[in-house]
């Protein structure tokens, strides 16, 4: 059984103004909801666990049930940072789920066979994420700015959601960064630190993160290029 998890509990500072990033709309439909639909979608996924701000709770669950996602599904409240919000959702996955994918509810335009394709990796190699082979050059900087080294970029992915795990896997790895006090920026460090490989699944460059208003503008595009 694949229990996915959707972590839709930021504002989006960096979008300017309170409103969730979340609820921005994107050609017509709120951003979470096209998350939420992608994940639904893949036949793969059994059942879905939305995690959002308190106060969205109501909200989001009249969107879910209007989505008719043909899927149980729950929302529950989230946390102060990703990782605890995620950690609340591990509460709620029913202990006979055997794998468990998070997906940022931010990235609205995964296909479900890039899902799909995660939970087949993960089920192989018990821990993956969809990912991009790095474009850009990159530079490793000191505290004063300066440029101080150039990695090869031929080693270089940026990873995305959704990441699927083995469920026993992930929730040690939750529970050891509990006990160390450490705060990952995604899933598959905490899992790392325990000693795990994540193998990536190639997932493109479509599968941005709406974080700033430029994104907004970058997703409605590739959206109506699909449409074409």
């Amino acid at each position: 059984m694949v229990c996915a998890i959707i972590a839709a509990a930021g504002y989006g500072r960096r979008m300017g103004g309170d409103q969730s990033k979340q609820l921005i709309i994107l050609n017509g439909m709120p951003v979470v909801a096209r998350s939420l639909r992608a994940i639904a979608t893949c036949p793969q996924v059994d059942q879905l666990i939305l995690v959002t701000a308190p106060e969205q709770i109501a909200t989001l669950e009249t969107l879910a049930a209007e989505l008719d996602l043909g899927k149980p599904f729950q929302v529950i409240a989230g946390g102060s940072e990703r990782q605890y919000s995620v950690a609340n959702a591990l509460k709620a996955v029913p202990t006979d789920a055997e794998i468990i994918l998070v997906h940022d509810g931010a990235r609205p335009l995964v296909r479900p066979e890039q899902v799909g394709a995660v939970v087949d990796a993960a089920r192989v190699f018990r821990a993956a994420g969809l990912a991009a082979p790095v474009k850009d050059t990159i530079k490793t900087v000191n505290a004063d700015g300066f440029a101080v080294g150039t990695p090869d970029r031929n080693c270089l992915w940026a990873i995305h959601t959704p990441q699927a795990f083995a469920a026993d896997l992930l929730r040690h790895a939750y529970a050891q960064a509990e006990t160390d006090q450490y705060l990952g920026t995604d899933d598959a460090s905490l899992v790392e630190r325990v000693g795990v490989f994540i193998k990536l699944v190639n997932g493109g460059y479509e599968n941005i993160k709406i974080t700033t208003s430029e994104d907004v503008c970058l997703a409605e595009a590739l959206l109506a290029r699909r449409m074409e």
